[in-house]
């Protein structure tokens, strides 16, 4: 049963969980007929987040060999809406090392309300082959130092 436990996800609700956070402004053609900020803009905010904690955490440990990664499962779970004007602010985790892919889970506060979150699967690929490849070492091992820890 501990096993179970440990492999369970965490909360991605809990803004304690994230250490790489970046802020994007809400512009107001984010909005929807009902003045909500609309799932593309929620969607393209998770995306600068993963862009924001590549740049932060994997880019020196990949120099330039940040290609040959894609994003091969994408769930999002739109919690409450998001308004214009403001801000949103966005965290990032690992959640998971394996092979030649990596788990992410992601978030979206405004207002210090958690609007979205985001659990992210992206795979490492050779570009001759399309097949999936191992994770390099420098990647895997940056990646590992920011995993996040189930307390069981």
């Amino acid at each position: 049963m501990p096993a179970a436990d440990a492999q369970q996800p965490n909360d991605l609700t809990d803004r304690a969980i994230y250490e790489v956070w970046i802020t994007d402004s809400v512009r107001y053609s984010d909005l929807d007929p009902n003045s909500h900020v609309n799932n593309g803009a929620i969607n393209q905010f998770f995306e600068d987040g993963r862009v924001g904690f590549r740049l932060a955490r994997l880019q020196d440990a990949a120099g330039d060999k940040l290609t040959g990664f894609a994003v091969v499962k994408y769930t999002a779970n739109y919690l409450a809406p998001a308004h214009y004007p403001g801000s949103v602010e966005i965290g990032t985790v690992v959640t998971r090392v394996g092979n030649s892919s990596y788990g992410l889970g992601q978030a979206i506060f405004q207002d210090g309300v958690c609007v979205a979150t985001a659990e992210i699967v992206t795979v490492h690929f050779d570009p001759a082959t399309s097949r999936p490849v191992p994770l390099p070492d420098a990647i895997r091992a940056a990646l590992e130092s920011n995993l996040i820890h189930s307390e069981a």
